[in-house]
């Protein structure tokens, strides 16, 4: 099972950001993927989804160049990872979605009625609102990473150590710009 893994770590990297690459592994990478790096894909995604979905707000609803940074610096990201795990579960010939119930399970995610409250928000109620919620999802996302951390899947675990120290660095910045 081994002397596939370089090629397929290689068909995932996304480098012309089409999205295509790596949907078109070969049948051999089904067993490359564990049934937890699977989950933590189908968990993911919608996670990441929500991440990406709150920064955009961002661009409307607030001014403050400092969280208009951080919230692209989070799309741009995220975002890449999003088509990343989608890859790893149509190569695996796994279901995207999780189904809808299953989302409030994961840490971190935000309620319909937060994300209508951060939605609404504007300057610095939104600021506030936007680091709040997204520190709290960024912790989700590290717990949730640190399930695969020990993959034996090199691609899933070099993934899950980008989430964890991206993310526990933006969680000290986002604690030091509510501080202020």
């Amino acid at each position: 099972a081994f002397f596939g893994l370089g090629l397929a770590i290689n068909t995932q990297r996304d480098g012309d950001g089409s999205g295509h690459s790596g949907m078109h592994s070969s049948d051999s990478s089904k067993s490359q993927y564990s049934g937890d790096d699977i989950m933590f894909a189908q968990m993911m995604i919608p996670h990441h989804q929500q991440a990406v979905d709150m920064s955009t707000l961002a661009e409307t609803n607030t001014e403050n160049q400092l969280i208009l940074d951080l919230a692209a610096q989070i799309k741009g990201a995220q975002a890449p990872e999003i088509e990343q795990m989608t890859a790893w579960l149509n190569g695996a010939g796994a279901s995207i979605d999780m189904g809808h119930d299953m989302g409030h399970d994961m840490g971190g995610m935000l309620t319909d009625e937060q994300m209508e409250q951060l939605a609404a928000a504007k300057g610095d109620d939104f600021d506030r609102l936007y680091l709040e919620g997204m520190i709290e999802h960024h912790q989700g996302a590290i717990q949730m990473a640190s399930m695969i951390k020990d993959s034996a899947n090199a691609e899933a675990r070099a993934l899950a150590e980008a989430i964890i120290s991206s993310q526990t660095a933006e969680i000290e910045y986002m604690q030091e710009l509510l501080a202020n």
